[in-house]
């Protein structure tokens, strides 16, 4: 699939179509741990947390039509990891396995240092093998495996920390 991707920062007007490819990863049980759909008011606080200079939410856009988003969002909220940031991917479904996570992770490593991060965190369950292959791929190490902390349909589940030092 070879597409023209542009990434521009969501607004407020995005929000709704943010929160549609969000709700579309719940039920696969692979790449969230919320386990029911989100509406965009639930979102507006976090939505408010980002700001394009330190911790952008980009829609990703081929043909101006969104196909995905990725956000950098603070790690642990507290100053002394100002320069950590947590990053989150989400494809439309119709744009996902197509080599559209390559670009967008490219994209993040390339532009978190004028964000003033040096340090990016990725928190995958470690039965989503597509998301840490990618990550793997671009170089971040696992960091921690935190076992069975998480429960999906009564099915125990395993978050692994993927980190990368950018400087």
């Amino acid at each position: 699939m070879a597409l023209e991707i542009t990434f521009r920062d969501a607004t407020l007007e995005d929000l709704p179509k943010i929160v549609e490819i969000y709700n579309s990863t719940i039920s696969g049980r692979m790449v969230t741990a919320d386990t029911e759909p989100v509406t965009v008011e639930d979102r507006l606080n976090w939505f408010y947390e980002h700001n394009p200079t330190k911790r952008p939410l980009w829609v990703v856009e081929t043909e101006d039509k969104i196909c995905g988003w990725v956000s950098l969002q603070n790690f642990y909220g507290r100053p002394a990891y100002n320069a950590t940031a947590e990053v989150s991917i989400y494809l439309d479904e119709s744009f996902r396995g197509h080599g559209l996570g390559k670009t967008v992770l490219q994209k993040v490593i390339e532009t978190a240092p004028r964000c003033q991060v040096e340090t990016l965190l990725g928190f995958i369950f470690g039965h989503n093998e597509p998301s840490l292959r990618l990550f793997e791929k671009f170089g971040f190490e696992k960091w921690a495996h935190l076992p069975e902390v998480a429960t999906l349909d009564g099915v125990k589940r395993d978050l692994v920390i993927l980190g990368k030092k950018l400087s």
